[in-house]
């Protein structure tokens, strides 16, 4: 009962003894754990980085309007949290997914999270697979993801093509296999870009770090770090070693393994604001940082 956290003090005023309770700052700030503490940072992750809805009605669309037929059978690489995966299974009652994850810890994350909140149907339209992508065998799928750059950890160009290899394999024979790429003369240098979302925890800065960029192999660095109104930080929440691949060199290895390859270029809004819509383009203009979806048609 009483003052929580309260520190007591004799005094003495005139000779008549007075107790003060104050309250204890340490004590308080003890039981006070700060936002970042407080914070899920895959949560803020799919916040901040991932837009699963427009993902797959990019992916949707562009199957069924190249293969004149639905996609049902999604497999996606590094999956993380399986955001895309859940997503995939909302959208049609014969939708199926496959998520491939080398961290158990994130597949955990997606089980206790995303598809905690699925019903029992969807569930069971979703399979994820600890495994490593380079080892995983799933049967042929309609369609492979492999977002977010994350077959950018494949440094050498040998291992890249042994992937891309494996993807080939794993499509049916109408398959497409979807990624994405970004560039632009700043994504060559070592700089730092931020910008403000909005969480459960309130306004929390979002900060994209290239901490570190080597020009003579494209060897990358980067961080992603929340920070919080209270003055807390998740610093880093996500670290990742890649190496900056560019389009050209992507471009060739997927033809080299039997894809068709077109590149989705993102539009421009009146204020010169990207407009989240992309279509096929052969030429772009030499902007400072760019995104870019890769269609990769798979070859009878």
């Amino acid at each position: 009962m009483g003052l929580p956290a309260t520190k007591i003090k004799m005094v003495y005023w005139h000779d008549f003894p007075i107790t003060l309770c104050f309250s204890d700052p340490v004590a308080r700030r003890k039981k006070s754990p700060t936002l970042a503490k407080q914070a899920d940072r895959h949560q803020l992750y799919e916040l901040s980085v991932q837009c699963a809805e427009a993902e797959v009605d990019f992916v949707t669309e562009t199957f069924k309007a190249l293969r004149r037929r639905p996609a049902r059978l999604l497999r996606e690489d590094f999956c993380g949290t399986a955001n895309v995966c859940c997503e995939w299974v909302r959208r049609h009652q014969q939708n199926r997914a496959i998520g491939v994850d080398l961290d158990a810890e994130v597949l955990e994350w997606a089980r206790s999270h995303n598809l905690a909140i699925l019903t029992p149907a969807r569930v069971r339209r979703i399979t994820l697979l600890h495994a490593d992508v380079m080892e995983a065998e799933t049967g042929p799928v309609d369609v492979l993801l492999a977002m977010n750059f994350s077959y950018w950890l494949f440094k050498e160009r040998a291992q890249l093509k042994r992937y891309f290899q494996r993807v080939h394999a794993a499509l049916v024979e109408d398959g497409i296999f979807f990624l994405d790429a970004y560039g632009g003369y700043e994504s060559f240098s070592e700089c730092e870009e931020e910008r403000e979302i909005e969480t459960p925890l309130g306004e929390v800065t979002y900060v994209w770090e290239q901490a570190r960029f080597n020009p003579i192999d494209h060897d990358l660095t980067c961080h992603i770090h929340f920070h919080f109104e209270d003055g807390s930080s998740l610093a880093p929440a996500f670290s990742y070693n890649w190496r900056l691949w560019t389009l050209p060199e992507i471009r060739d290895l997927l033809e080299e393994c039997g894809f068709k390859v077109t590149i989705y270029w993102q539009g421009w809004d009146e204020d010169g604001e990207p407009d989240g819509e992309f279509h096929p383009a052969t030429e772009a203009d030499a902007d400072a940082g760019w995104i870019c979806y890769i269609c990769a048609e798979k070859n009878s």
